[in-house]
């Protein structure tokens, strides 16, 4: 069984036992988060794509981590003209465990 829930502005499918990093949730480590956002979910009898039946749909995901990831360099430049300026950037994440997906 899988579920595709909404978080971050982005969907992401997931199972559980899964472990996928999502945009920054302001909830503590080692503490449970639960995604409402659901907008799909597969069974092994077919799918649910029905809004009203996924009203009440959660995934329950425990928070792993809070860090940031890899720097990604910016650079800019106009050739003969002198410019060039060097910029960085580190998006934050949250670090999630899936535990259990309730239809």
């Amino acid at each position: 069984m899988y579920a595709v829930v909404f978080t971050g502005g982005k969907q992401y499918k997931v199972a559980e036992g899964d472990r996928l990093r999502v945009e920054k949730l302001d909830t503590p480590v080692g503490e449970s988060v639960e995604l409402t956002n659901v907008r799909m979910i597969a069974r092994e009898d077919g799918l649910i794509v029905d809004p009203g039946a996924l009203a009440s749909a959660k995934v329950v995901a425990l928070v792993l981590d809070q860090d940031k990831r890899k720097k990604v360099r910016i650079f800019k430049k106009k050739r003969r003209k002198g410019y060039q300026r060097t910029n960085g950037h580190r998006q934050p994440f949250t670090e999630l465990k899936i535990t259990q997906i309730q239809a």
